[in-house]
């Protein structure tokens, strides 16, 4: 039996987690691996509607999102623990890096998860009491191109599909941009 089944068996009312991420879909379906393993789940898409829910109804454990719109996982993680002393967080990232996870741990998180993770990867992190910044970035990191493409791709999203918008948010030229997306996407 996984610590996490263990602790879901010890209590009577399920434990309380917020999950912190602008990409709506990833949302879903990590709250629902969750719900399915007994935990109430609360979706916020920012660090304002995060610290409202928090007030509102106090989560046991949160999942920040590193790069949102607005104020980043690390910037709503001391004000998510001021406002909820005894939360356990956890920031989780697609841009990973030593520095940012050593900085996440200095801040409170209890953990550092890597993108794409699971609802067991996340649980396990969240239990966890031996973060380890130096083990938190994988050895195969994502690549500068990948995320080069990654970013050009949530900021087209962004633009709903806008090449000019999209260069202008970039600060590119608009047939830089075009060239760039006529590639195929680049390998991890």
């Amino acid at each position: 039996m996984a610590e996490w089944e263990a602790l879901l068996a010890d209590t009577d009312t399920p434990p309380h987690i917020l999950l912190v991420d602008d990409d709506e879909t990833f949302s879903r379906v990590l709250g629902r691996a969750l719900s399915r393993r007994g935990l109430r789940v609360s979706t916020a898409a920012n660090a304002e509607q995060a610290l409202e829910k928090a007030h509102n109804d106090a989560p046991d454990f949160a999942v920040l999102d590193l790069k949102m719109p607005g104020d980043s996982g690390l910037v709503l993680l001391p004000q998510l623990i001021e406002a909820v002393p005894d939360v356990r967080v956890v920031i989780l990232t697609g841009y990973s890096s030593i520095t940012t996870a050593v900085e996440a741990i200095k801040r409170g998180a209890c953990n550092y998860l890597c993108k794409p993770a699971d609802a067991d990867d996340v649980l396990t992190a969240l239990l966890s009491d031996d973060a380890d910044p130096d083990a938190l970035v994988p050895d195969n990191p994502i690549s500068v191109d990948r995320l080069q493409w990654e970013h050009i791709q949530r900021v087209l999203g962004e633009n709903e599909g806008n090449i000019s918008a999209t260069a202008r948010a970039l600060g590119m030229h608009r047939r830089t941009l075009q060239r760039k997306l006529q590639k195929r996407p680049v390998r991890r």
